[in-house]
């Protein structure tokens, strides 16, 4: 039977329907999804084994729920999943204002409409994307906006007396009765206004400019909140964190393989772009090193984070910036290269929060050496490290490498080159292949060069090379020529 076909509380009566509250019924329908063994929170990589357990453990709890994180740490996307597990549609007394059960009415609009219609009483049908409410914490917000306010015009028209029920205008947390509220950024929210949501998440009283009002709202309320919020700008009340049920640790991806899935999942696609430009596995692995480099890094603020938003802007404005080079060169198709993470520091510097020495150092720069970073930590996944080689060592796989540039060859990568320009100058490195059909025959074409350039920044990285910044790209020259003539090849810059 279409349940929408039932217009009335009689059919509905008829039907054999029964109410539940709203934890009632994301519990029941968590139930059944895990004796399917599927999952309602598909997308959210990363929290198998950690967040995703402990939120159902809280569903079937009938908690409250506090996710408590990091920014870009997928609370938000959580809470709003969390309709999957809430009935398809649900019935409603038609004309009430807090979308009151036919069978288990709480307001008095609700109750005089079913005490004048009784079997009568039209019904509507609430889907469960309607269910969802959300508001975002912020120092203007008052108990007006939240729970409600005597309406002293609706009270004058109808000659009724403030405590009346009636004369009330419900704010958004009555008027989200039977759904999920989600209240965001929660410490900023005033220590008065939170301290209105004690009775609501406790008793379910609703008091309103002294009147107290018996509501039985029937709401899930899911908060969310940054640890650093708790010294910066405020602080979750003792007694209102008392009665929230479960507080829910978030955390960012412990790996890059879980890294990517978020990232790929979550940047702007388009076909077209991505016929054009091809993004190599080692430049898609080097983006989310970029995020792990920055959430240890000296200059920037640790406990604000660095958020899963960094490397999915990054990936679009990488792919952008060959996008880019194709167009200017009338180019069909091109290959990331590492010289076009240049263009992701513009997504980088509006992501982290630097310390005070950070500041010193400049966003653009803090941004420029991450890259550095990320390219010393990868380059062991796929050459020998360098950490303890000196020029001079007899199994020293880069010393004919550093000797090219020692006999006075330098090189220009210009942002602009077109592929073939780009593959002949790393080509006329003549070291340069050799070491990668050493080490990583079996990479792609596209791979190999991507792989060749990022030997010359790593032996930069490790002070075995110069890298001078230009106008529009990066000059490679010998670090010290005149130590490398006098034969002195043995100076270990580390």
């Amino acid at each position: 039977m279409d349940i929408k076909k039932i217009t009335n509380l009689g059919e509905l009566k008829k039907s054999g329907y029964k109410p539940l509250t709203i934890k009632e019924e994301l519990r029941k329908n968590l139930v059944e999804n895990l004796k399917k063994g599927t999952t309602v929170f598909e997308g959210i990589h990363g929290f198998e084994h950690t967040v995703i357990p402990d939120l159902e453990r809280a569903i079937l709890s009938g908690h409250n729920i506090n996710f408590l994180g990091l920014r870009g740490q997928a609370k938000t996307k959580m809470a709003r999943m969390m309709t999957r597990l809430l009935d398809e549609y649900v019935p409603a007394v038609s004309g009430s204002e807090l979308s009151d059960d036919p069978l288990n009415p709480i307001s008095k609009k609700a109750l005089d409409i079913i005490a004048e219609k009784g079997d009568d009483t039209p019904i509507y049908w609430i889907h469960r994307d309607e269910r969802y409410y959300e508001k975002l914490a912020t120092p203007d917000v008052t108990v007006a906006d939240l729970i409600g306010d005597v309406d002293p015009i609706k009270a004058a028209n109808l000659k009724l007396s403030y405590a009346d029920e009636r004369v009330i205008h419900f704010g958004m947390i009555p008027r989200a009765n039977r759904s999920i509220f989600v209240i965001n950024e929660l410490p900023d929210l005033q220590a008065r206004i939170q301290v209105a949501l004690f009775n609501i998440l406790q008793e379910g009283d609703v008091q309103i400019r002294g009147f107290k009002l018996r509501l039985n709202l029937d709401i899930q309320f899911v908060f969310t909140a940054n640890p650093e919020d708790y010294t910066n700008r405020g602080s979750i009340v003792t007694p209102l964190k008392d009665r929230i049920g479960s507080q829910i640790l978030t955390h960012y991806p412990e790996d890059i393989e879980t890294a990517r899935k978020i990232t790929a999942q979550e940047a702007k696609s388009n076909d077209d772009r991505n016929k054009t430009v091809i993004v190599p596995d080692v430049a898609r692995n080097l983006l989310e090193q970029i995020a792990f480099e920055a959430r240890d890094n000296e200059y920037i603020d640790s406990k604000s984070g660095v958020s899963a938003r960094l490397t999915i802007t990054a990936l679009e404005n990488l792919v952008s910036t060959a996008e880019r080079r194709n167009l200017i060169n009338g180019s069909d198709k091109t290959t990331i290269r590492l010289i076009d993470f240049l263009g992701v520091i513009s997504s980088i510097t509006g992501k982290v929060e630097l310390v005070y020495e950070g500041e010193q150092e400049g966003a653009a720069m803090v941004a420029e050496n991450l890259i550095g970073s990320a390219v010393r930590s990868l380059l062991g996944d796929y050459f020998p490290e360098m950490d303890h080689l000196k020029s001079g060592d007899k199994d020293n796989p880069y010393t004919q490498l550093i000797e090219w540039f020692g006999r006075g060859n330098s090189i220009d990568f210009l942002t602009d080159f077109t592929d073939k320009e780009y593959q002949d100058i790393l080509n006329r490195i003549t070291p340069l292949p050799k070491l990668i059909s050493k080490y990583q025959e079996k990479a792609t074409d596209e791979e190999k060069y991507f792989l060749m350039e990022m030997v010359l920044w790593a032996l930069a990285e490790y002070s075995k090379l110069n890298k001078e910044r230009l106008i529009s790209g990066y000059n490679f020259s010998d670090l010290f020529s005149s130590y490398l003539r006098g034969g002195e090849l043995d100076i270990d810059l580390n």
